[in-house]
């Protein structure tokens, strides 16, 4: 065991742990023994959620024997979604694996997440093909979850509740999580035009301590899904969503007014005994209802992009506008073939004209990118011009 403390590390780990005491040794083992020999400089933030049993002395023993191992530690319990999320914002590496610290995770499956994270990958999701879990309380609910998940997120995954993940830390600079958020990160980095792909992994039965999971939290997510289904398709226009029951009301309205008005000329029939008429003046009132709660969504909205400066939009890349943007990908160049003066075509002689097009620059290997968040990279050495003919 060498410890590498590196200023710069490639990959960060994050371990959200809550009494986990037991665990905390062995899996700091495992991660070194398959993180050590890919010769990739690597960190592991273990954020304690308020533990109880010891588990922030074990930390901060391992902490002081390796100091590639960070410690955040909670004045109390916020749970898990916040642990992540905390271990998200200090992580310094290019890449972000988050894991559970319960060993049910196997840590000899990060380096075929890594290597899976290739130039077209912005995320890589686990899935636990084969569960150690409870069926009826645990893996059941999970796999209903699964299917209603990538039903509304439109991205289809078999495991959004498996922790152990891969991302691009730019897919994660701009999203902050909260309730059980952490595990609808996949249907945000597709939302932000990000490459979601997914691995099997092992998954191991509980060793020590018990289980965290419970089904409130099945329910908690399913809650969350609402809250990033709207954000993900009405986050920028609120009143579309809630503006459309507002004119679907009052149309409604609309026509049962009309229809009480018809049956009053037409048959006499007194106004304040027709049920439709008190239907007609709810649908109106909730209709108005409706349209003003939209358009406080829409005041919202805007005062949240432009209180934080943060544009509704994310750059992949861009051109000539100085050190801070992100530069294009290189463009293939074709070699100029030198000009022969035995098959020159004479002054005046026209040209046939050839299929040949001009080289298109290569679908783009760099990540979305959110604004202008990250350093740029250098810009492609431009090739060097020929040197001039010699006078005869």
């Amino acid at each position: 065991m060498r410890p590498m403390e590196s200023t710069s590390p490639e990959v960060s780990i994050v371990l959200p742990a809550f009494n986990e005491a037991a665990s905390l040794r062995p899996l700091i083992v495992e991660i070194r023994a398959a993180m050590d020999p890919l010769d990739r400089a690597y960190e592991v933030i273990v954020c304690d959620d308020g533990s109880t049993d010891g588990s922030l002395d074990v930390i901060r023993e391992l902490a002081t024997e390796d100091p590639r191992i960070k410690v955040i530690a909670f004045a109390r319990n916020f749970g898990q979604t916040a642990a992540l999320d905390a271990g998200f914002r200090a992580a310094k590496g290019r890449i972000v694996v988050p894991m559970d610290a319960d060993l049910q995770n196997d840590p000899a499956d990060i380096p075929r997440l890594l290597a899976r994270l290739d130039a077209d990958t912005d995320a890589v999701s686990g899935w636990r093909v084969n569960r150690k879990d409870a069926f009826w309380t645990k893996t059941l609910p999970s796999r209903i979850a699964n299917v209603l998940v990538s039903q509304v997120t439109g991205v289809d995954l078999h495991d959004y509740g498996c922790t152990l993940k891969a991302y691009r830390v730019e897919m994660l600079q701009d999203f902050r999580l909260y309730g059980e958020m952490h595990r609808l990160i996949p249907a945000y980095v597709k939302w932000a035009g990000g490459r979601v792909a997914e691995i099997p992994v092992n998954h191991r039965p509980r060793r020590f301590g018990r289980s965290k999971y419970t089904l409130a939290k099945t329910i908690r997510l399913l809650l969350d899904l609402m809250t990033v289904r709207f954000l993900l398709s009405y986050s920028t226009k609120p009143l579309y969503f809630i503006g459309k029951y507002g004119l679907l009301a009052v149309g409604t309205g609309s026509l049962t007014l009309l229809w009480t008005l018809f049956k009053r000329a037409w048959w006499g029939e007194p106004l304040y005994t027709d049920p439709f008429f008190l239907v007609s003046i709810f649908l109106f009132l909730a209709g108005t209802q409706f349209l003003l709660v939209g358009l406080l969504a829409e005041l919202s909205m805007r005062t949240y992009f432009e209180s934080q400066h943060k544009p509704p939009y994310l750059v992949r890349w861009s051109m000539n506008f100085g050190p801070g943007a992100p530069p294009p990908p290189p463009q293939q160049r074709r070699p100029v073939p030198q000009a022969d003066p035995a098959t020159t075509p004479a002054r005046g002689t026209p040209i046939p004209q050839t299929d040949a097009s001009p080289a298109t620059a290569p679908e783009n290997s760099r990540r979305p990118l959110s604004g202008f968040a990250l350093s740029p990279a250098p810009p492609p050495e431009s090739a060097d011009p020929p040197p001039p003919a010699g006078r005869e």
